[in-house]
């Protein structure tokens, strides 16, 4: 199953029949999957969040119903011809097939769906499934679906749930390292339903299983109840005097900051530290947050030596296409230093 490129190159994670099969087990326990189930199957295949489901059908001897395009009148009427309870159906497709619906033309009412706009909950109906009620949870290719699940042990004070039966979770420092409840780190997981390596590449495969554990260069928070939020990606780390701080937990902190639109976060190097963290915002427009307010607004929200130390403003974060350029930013506001990488920012690939 291909999953995101490393260095350029595509990456294909090998999977397991007992992998898929396992993980089919667990998906079909929580979407009451069974030999009645009926699946749309409208979402791309080579995604896992929707073959994950077309696999627990298949395992319990449900039906699968394939459409060549996401096409509202055409998904439809499958729905109404195949009587479809599942289907991996996105926001602007289902107000697609609210227009296409208006006059009641199809009836859809064996659709068993999440809650959304009211005129889709008047034509469909809830599912009242864990899934259906608390979606969602953190997976990888890597580990043919899920790795936690909303949906396992209500109440969870993290994001992203609980982990899964089959799966062991750590969340470790870069030193491999499990840190503290309430400490972001790496998330590493194993188990069964984890992927054998990658598709001919042996360099990539050893790097990602090190140490026995699956490294999934994401980060995570274990909670104090044992569950888990998931972060964000672990792309460059810095490194003030003893402690690793992530760019990516910086971000989200300001981001949840009324007055910021967008925000980015480098190391800047420092003669006393090795680094000192530096962020770069934009402001919303209207919005006149200072620098100060926004440095106590992370040292009430995060560990102190994650704040700011600087606060830099621009009308704009520059971009290779959706993606910020780290890069160009350390050019231009003297980014560098980051642990371990002898030579300039620019010359660095990120993982």
């Amino acid at each position: 199953m291909y999953t995101a490129a490393f260095g350029g190159r595509p990456c294909a994670a090998l999977l397991s029949h007992t992998s898929l099969m396992l993980q089919g087990l667990v998906i079909s326990k929580v979407q009451d999957i069974g030999q009645d189930f009926v699946y749309l199957n409208c979402g791309p295949l080579f995604h896992m969040a929707t073959l994950m489901t077309t696999l627990a059908t298949f395992l319990w001897g449900g039906t699968n119903v394939f459409t060549r395009r996401v096409e509202a009148q055409e998904l439809c009427r499958l729905i109404e011809a195949e009587r479809c309870t599942g289907a991996f159906v996105m926001p602007p497709t289902m107000q697609q097939m609210v227009e296409v619906n208006r006059g009641r033309n199809y009836d859809l009412t064996s659709l068993r769906s999440f809650r959304g706009l009211p005129e889709w909950n008047a034509i469909t109906s809830e599912d009242a499934s864990p899934w259906g009620r608390r979606p969602g949870g953190y997976g990888q290719t890597e580990a043919a679906g899920m790795v936690t699940l909303a949906a396992l042990g209500g109440g969870a004070s993290g994001s992203h749930g609980r982990t899964i039966p089959l799966v062991q979770v750590r969340i470790v420092d870069p030193d491999g390292k499990e840190v503290a409840s309430g400490e972001v780190g790496e998330i590493v997981a194993r188990g069964p339903t984890l992927m054998h390596g990658y598709h001919q590449r042996s360099a990539e495969t050893a790097a990602r299983q090190s140490g026995g554990w699956h490294h999934t260069n994401d980060l995570g928070r274990r909670e104090a109840d044992g569950s888990l939020s998931f972060i964000g990606p672990k792309t460059r780390l810095i490194k003030s005097a003893a402690e690793n701080i992530y760019p990516v937990e910086v971000e989200s902190c300001l981001r949840k900051h009324p007055g910021v639109a967008d925000c980015a976060v480098i190391g800047r190097p420092d003669r006393n530290w090795g680094q000192s963290v530096l962020a770069i915002i934009v402001r919303k427009p209207g919005e006149s947050v200072s620098a100060e307010e926004l440095v106590e607004h992370c040292r009430t929200r995060i560990a102190s030596y994650k704040k700011p130390r600087t606060v830099e403003f621009v009308d704009q974060l520059p971009r290779r296409g959706f993606a910020v350029d780290y890069e160009a930013l350390d050019r231009q506001f003297g980014g560098g230093g980051y642990p371990g990488i002898g030579r300039s920012s620019s010359e660095r690939t990120a993982p």
